[in-house]
């Protein structure tokens, strides 16, 4: 019953983050620079910490989560590259939007978002303590996830319909995972070389999107301190977890 509650509470964190990003869609460029600093602290400062105390404590060779880090980064660079997202007059191409991106982004979310859930109540599976930890950490960056895939989805043009369909999904995904621990269990290994894939997923995002986007020629100062913000904020939620 904790898990669930747990993994309820998560889910409630990233509808929070994307209900708050719906409402500024008129400030676009300024969320844009806070989730840019959001993405850049949930690398630095839970994702890359939690690879590195897995590896020690499981004899993990490094090299192998940093593969999958550099793996994440370049997929989605070549997804960007080959797949074909302009129109055929490429010379009315604008900034760098699609609505597939904005797809891509919430898809790899999901997943992300399931093993939120699962290391959860692998956590409890391990100890009181440990659970609660995880649970910890977890719940403080939902929010950061759900302010994510919604702005990102909206700067990328998609359809309200849509981001709502993947929010909802996004959302639901913690309590998935939560549930799914109950019947299997997944490696420290395994969830390592994940969280490498994924931090290189979301590290691209941030310095190929958010970044360029939010700190445009029309930006202000206010983008720049949002960003900085948003590390700031990432950096507390970690630290108090």
């Amino acid at each position: 019953m904790i898990v669930f509650l747990l993994t309820v509470a998560a889910s409630v964190a990233a509808l929070l983050g994307g209900y708050t990003a719906l409402r500024s869609r008129r400030w676009l460029n300024l969320a844009m620079a806070f989730t840019s600093g959001l993405v850049l602290g949930l690398v630095t400062f839970d994702l890359l910490p939690e690879i590195f105390d897995i590896t020690h404590f499981q004899n993990l060779d490094p090299a192998w989560p940093m593969i999958a880090l550099t793996t994440g980064f370049l997929l989605f660079h070549l997804f960007e590259r080959f797949v074909p997202l302009h129109a055929a007059d490429e010379e009315h191409y604008g900034p760098h939007r699609h609505p597939r991106l904005g797809v891509a982004r919430a898809v790899a979310l999901m997943g992300h978002s399931f093993l939120d859930g699962l290391s959860i109540g692998i956590g409890f599976q391990v100890s009181t303590a440990v659970g609660t930890a995880v649970a910890i950490a977890v719940i403080g960056h939902r929010f950061a996830d759900g302010f994510d895939t919604t702005t990102f989805m909206l700067f990328h043009q998609n359809k309200l319909t849509h981001i709502k369909k993947w929010l909802a999904i996004v959302i639901i995904m913690p309590v998935v995972g939560g549930l799914a621990s109950l019947a299997f269990t997944l490696s420290e290994k395994a969830l390592a070389i994940y969280l490498g894939f994924f931090a290189g997923f979301i590290l691209y995002i941030a310095a190929s999107n958010l970044l360029p986007q939010a700190h445009s020629e029309h930006s202000s100062k206010k983008a720049l301190g949002l960003t900085i913000l948003g590390i700031i904020f990432i950096f507390i939620v970690t630290r108090l977890a």
